[in-house]
């Protein structure tokens, strides 16, 4: 079943938070990395998550090893791929998504998006996640890593409600000096 298989694109360990909440939940996640994420051999609840070695310089190639491991059409999509490659690795990716799955785009706060119409795959309801550099708890450090999941953990809950495409601020960006 769609809404059973994941895929989850980031940097390996970034979103282990969000993988064990998914298997936690039963469904099943592929892992395309550059390198290995030990979180696959791990058993964190009645799903599974599976590693496989992709680059996003070769989202052909991504796919095929993503599709190799993915037991049946995407029924949800979780992204933090870097802008240079976000468009084609996305793009890409799209074929494996079952119809209407919801997406989870994570973004740096460096581009101007005003609404979430501004999501990369439009036929897909998407949570857009949008980074500030600075922590709301403390705007003098960068936004950590725990926030960061934080805030990806809550998009995710809200496409698997099936909750309208939006667009979420995390942390602040700091401000331009000249």
């Amino acid at each position: 079943m769609a809404g059973d298989n994941a895929v989850v694109l980031s940097g390996t360990g970034l979103l282990d938070d969000v993988v064990t909440s998914l298997t936690a939940d039963g469904w099943n996640v592929v892992l395309p990395s550059r390198r290995h994420n030990p979180i696959a051999a791990r058993k964190a609840g009645p799903g599974r998550a599976f590693w496989v070695e992709a680059q996003w310089e070769r989202p052909r190639d991504l796919v095929r090893r993503v599709e190799r491991a993915l037991p049946g059409p995407a029924g949800l999509l979780v992204a933090w791929v870097h802008e240079s490659y976000r468009r084609s690795v996305l793009g890409a990716i799209e074929s494996l998504l079952a119809t209407g799955a919801p997406v989870v785009e994570v973004r740096a706060s460096a581009g101007v998006l005003t609404s979430a119409a501004d999501a990369t795959l439009a036929a897909h309801p998407t949570q857009l996640v949008l980074l500030g550099t600075a922590s709301e708890r403390d705007p003098s450090r960068a936004l950590s890593l725990p926030e960061i999941s934080a805030a990806v953990l809550d998009a995710v809950r809200r496409a698997r409600r099936g909750g309208p495409p939006s667009l979420h601020q995390v942390g602040q960006r700091r401000p331009v000096r000249s």
